[in-house]
């Protein structure tokens, strides 16, 4: 009876270190046990609820997941971006920093993450994501955001601080390697917002004028290469200074900042999410039409 007892401890004790090997291996992360504890639970509890968020696939591209930060957040909060989707048919997910996680088409939380490795959506976490093996379950990001059918992607304004002209090319390359995933992928729909600009107070001119340059280049054909199935947002646009003449020139407006932050404020959020609530639909029914 003993040895039966020691053979089943043995036993459970093997499990869980390969439980713990093969979710290190999946995220890549460093084998720290809080991380691989926490990233064990989150796979768990995303598996356990890949039907529900399946549920909403009906192959008319309703099923939606925007990957965000905090300005997305606040553009969802303020702009009424869910409801406005929800009027219109479709079901909107949204996945803010991993310790808020998946919040579901009504809003509430799923009380877990896609696990996002470090957290990380500026342009070099993007692409770590899109060089994740695809699985059928959602055991990585890369296939937790593959459970839905259009996938939305921002990076915050972190992003736009770009310092150098190696920087501008080292994003470029990074966006054209997310690009080509996103090409061999023709059943899903993809959508890149261009990152929002910097407040004057956290970058310079020319700083800001690299931003644009990255803004500019995603909207291009150049970047979109005639794909049918990425699109991109220009939000930098609707929040930068045009005004060559300004001294907050490619800068976040002077109407949709305070202080020294760079969140654009509330009215930024009202005035902008109609805009993209309009896109996305435009953008799903252009999609369906090449498809069709």
């Amino acid at each position: 009876m003993m040895k039966k007892f020691y053979l089943l401890l043995i036993a459970v004790f093997l499990l869980v270190i390969c439980v713990y090997l093969f979710f290190c291996g999946l995220a890549g992360w460093e084998k720290n046990p809080r991380v691989v504890a926490r990233l064990t639970l989150d796979r768990i509890q995303a598996v356990t609820d890949h039907n529900n968020v399946i549920a909403s696939n009906t192959g008319e591209k309703t099923n939606i997941i925007f990957l965000h930060h905090s300005v997305g957040n606040h553009l969802i909060e303020n702009g009424s971006v869910r409801e406005l989707l929800g009027e219109q048919g479709y079901d909107f997910w949204d996945h803010n920093y991993n310790w808020i996680g998946l919040r579901d088409p009504q809003g509430n939380f799923r009380d877990y993450s896609y696990n996002v490795p470090g957290d990380n959506t500026d342009t070099i976490g993007f692409r770590d994501i899109f060089a994740q093996k695809l699985y059928d379950l959602p055991v990585n990001t890369l296939s937790g955001l593959f459970q839905h059918e259009v996938i939305i992607l921002k990076s915050c304004f972190p992003n736009s601080n770009v310092d150098s002209k190696a920087n501008l090319q080292e994003r470029k390359k990074m966006y054209l390697q997310i690009r080509d995933v996103m090409a061999a992928h023709q059943d899903k729909l993809f959508i890149i917002l261009t990152s929002p600009p910097l407040n004057p107070a956290e970058t310079d001119l020319r700083t800001a004028a690299r931003a644009r340059q990255v803004s500019d280049w995603l909207v291009s054909e150049e970047f979109l290469s005639g794909l049918s199935n990425v699109f991109v947002f220009d939000y930098y646009s609707l929040l930068a200074e045009d005004d060559s003449d300004a001294v907050d020139f490619n800068m976040l407006r002077e109407e949709y900042r305070e202080g020294t932050d760079s969140h654009p404020i509330k009215n930024a959020d009202e005035e902008i999410a109609p805009f993209f609530v309009e896109f996305i639909i435009k953008t799903i029914k252009t999609f369906q039409g090449s498809q069709n």
